[in-house]
């Protein structure tokens, strides 16, 4: 992995039962720093092909990184590895709408680098791979039409490790600022201006209610577009609050203390197949939750009946978000309904125990390591 921390930079770390070994990285923000960082990352991940040499593990998975998967893939075929690779989400879709967009700052670059994500996934990596995870149902859906077949793939939607999660059952909140929350990136993508007109339709009936944005966007584009939006709608500024980027306990905190929680997800090939883990978040926190129609949280919200799924909608999202506000009860049982659903069905030893099972699969009758590492 890349260091999180320059004090991390070049070592090897204690991650879990493992070992991270931590990219080298400067901390310098110019163009020159970060394709530095960039280019350690990759020169780090080139470990892989000697690890495998030396330790010949039974089984190489490969999350999210496509050149190195490359490297990887060859190791695991000359040594007589099993290779899997995990797509956790449609990086190259992604790359290519926002040059087709121009909603990033270099297009042309953008452009470039979909176009070779998009030929190493689909013409090197999947079909070469003795299995893929995905992140979604629709992942898979989106994928086996481009030829990988659906046999060759697992869905492992997002999930949380429940002992690292803060809820307290037996809490009593008290009365509760009207504190609609949204965590989650800031980019332009996301059209995250639809939430400050939803705001605008709110206020009408519950002028003291509050938008509450946890997250940052790329460039200051992005949060300009929706402070842009508060302009034109006449939303003043003590309405929403941009708390930027914050530790994962203070994350816990915004949630723990909200009224509502937000999941928008603009509809778009990109976001379909995704599997939004803050979704997961709220409910784990015990929280009501509106979010609009999408593959994943349409599915889980109608199997766990914690909150309401509604049409990318201003005015959709505007009532039921009135309804719920008008409604304290109602917000407590659905949070109870969320946590316990997520307990049964989304914790990181559930979604374990799915990875486990497909990887001895994969490896069929080959004899597995008794390596407690490996």
């Amino acid at each position: 992995m890349p260091a999180e921390s320059i004090k991390e930079s070049g070592t090897l770390i204690r991650f879990g039962k493992g070992i991270v070994f931590a990219a080298r990285r400067e901390e310098r923000s110019s163009r020159l720093g970060r394709a530095g960082n960039y280019l350690s990352d990759f020169m780090n991940d080139l470990r892989a092909f000697f690890l495998a040499k030396r330790n010949r593990y039974d089984l190489v998975v490969v999350k999210d990184k496509y050149f190195s998967a490359l490297t990887a893939l060859l190791a695991a075929r000359i040594y007589g590895m099993r290779f899997c690779f995990w797509l956790a989400y449609p990086h190259a879709e992604a790359n290519l709408y926002g040059a087709r967009e121009r909603i990033v700052r270099y297009p042309v670059f953008y452009w470039f680098r979909g176009i070779i994500q998009h030929f190493i996934l689909y013409r090197i990596i999947l079909p070469l791979a003795d299995h893929a995870f995905v992140q979604s149902d629709q992942m898979l859906d989106d994928i086996n039409k481009k030829g990988v077949p659906r046999e060759k793939m697992t869905p492992v939607p997002g999930s949380l490790i429940l002992s690292a999660v803060p809820y307290k059952a037996d809490a009593d909140p008290g009365p509760r600022d009207k504190s609609i929350l949204y965590v989650g990136t800031l980019i332009q993508e996301r059209k995250l201006d639809f939430l400050i007109r939803v705001m605008a339709r709110i206020s009408a009936r519950h002028s003291d209610a509050k938008l509450v944005l946890v997250g940052a966007g790329e460039n200051p584009d992005d949060e300009r577009r929706i402070r842009d939006e508060m302009s034109a709608c006449g939303i003043d500024a003590s309405r929403v609050e941009f708390c930027g980027r914050v530790a994962r306990e203070q994350v816990w905190r915004y949630i723990e203390e909200a009224t509502i929680c937000l999941s928008p997800y603009s509809p778009s090939f990109i976001l379909n197949s995704t599997s939004p883990t803050k979704l997961i978040e709220y409910m784990a926190m015990g929280r009501p939750v509106v979010a609009n129609e999408h593959p994943e949280q349409l599915r889980v919200l109608e199997d766990s009946n914690a909150g309401v799924c509604v049409p990318w909608d201003e005015d959709a999202f505007a009532r039921c978000i009135d309804a719920l506000l008008d409604d304290p009860e109602e917000c407590r049982k659905m949070g109870l309904r969320g946590r316990q659903w997520v307990v049964e069905n989304r914790s990181s030893e559930v979604m374990a125990d799915i990875v486990e099972s497909s990887c001895r699969k994969v490896l069929g009758d080959k004899q597995v390591s008794n390596t407690g590492g490996k």
